[in-house]
């Protein structure tokens, strides 16, 4: 490996620098939705919920305060502003939480981009180098020729491998942030409907058909 890198010239070391930073991110992302795994637990979401129904919003609050995964953190959010305007205040939570997950993916995308580029670039430069070295000593030295292109094809291979082991754990990670962004949808959606109910809003059911009568 150590030869087919001295090998290919000026442009593995942009090319290492990819792959490097690369990996960084992917243990990194790796490792972050691993935590996010661990943190959830439906059962306890959906027992918030149920206090929300009945309006027991102590309890509800309980169940979510000390939680530090993504949907405890938006339902929070919810049970806190539901005198206010709770959707708003979710939805601007929710947009924090997928700004997080969506966090160094750009850096992936650049590298799946660049690396082949740096490996065109590379192959450009390796041709080029085994023409001017026909130029100047014609075919009477076939070897110099060759590690021109032997440069151009290490260049293009390297930039091209850096790009298809990217993309996979990039494609990977936008797909978790897509079932995320699912997920609080239809978690936010079931505590606005809680919201809605007259239970919820601890409203009597006296009240509830006075307020029917003054509509009708």
């Amino acid at each position: 490996m150590l030869a087919l890198y001295g090998q290919g010239g000026p442009i593995m070391l942009p090319l290492l620098l990819c792959s490097i930073i690369s990996a960084t991110v992917i243990i990194e992302r790796f490792w972050f939705w691993g935590r996010i795994d661990g943190r959830l637990d439906a059962g306890r979401l959906e027992t918030c919920l149920e206090h929300a129904r009945r309006g027991e919003w102590h309890r509800a609050l309980a169940l979510v305060a000390d939680r530090r995964d993504y949907l405890s953190i938006v339902l929070l959010a919810g049970i806190d502003g539901r005198y206010a305007s709770p959707s708003k205040v979710m939805a601007a939570v929710a947009t924090e939480e997928v700004s997080r997950m969506r966090r160094y993916m750009p850096v992936l995308d650049t590298v799946i981009t660049a690396a082949p580029l740096l490996g065109i670039l590379g192959t450009v430069i390796g041709i080029i180098v085994s023409f001017d070295i026909l130029g100047s000593r014609g075919i009477e030295d076939p070897l110099a020729v060759t590690s021109g292109i032997a440069q151009a094809l290490i260049t293009t291979a390297a930039g091209l491998t850096v790009a298809i082991i990217t993309v996979f754990p990039y494609n990977y990670f936008n797909a978790r942030v897509a079932r995320a962004i699912h997920r609080m949808e239809t978690w936010t959606t079931r505590l606005e409907a809680i919201l809605a109910s007259p239970v919820a809003r601890n409203i009597p059911v006296k009240e509830m058909g006075h307020e029917a009568q003054l509509a009708n």
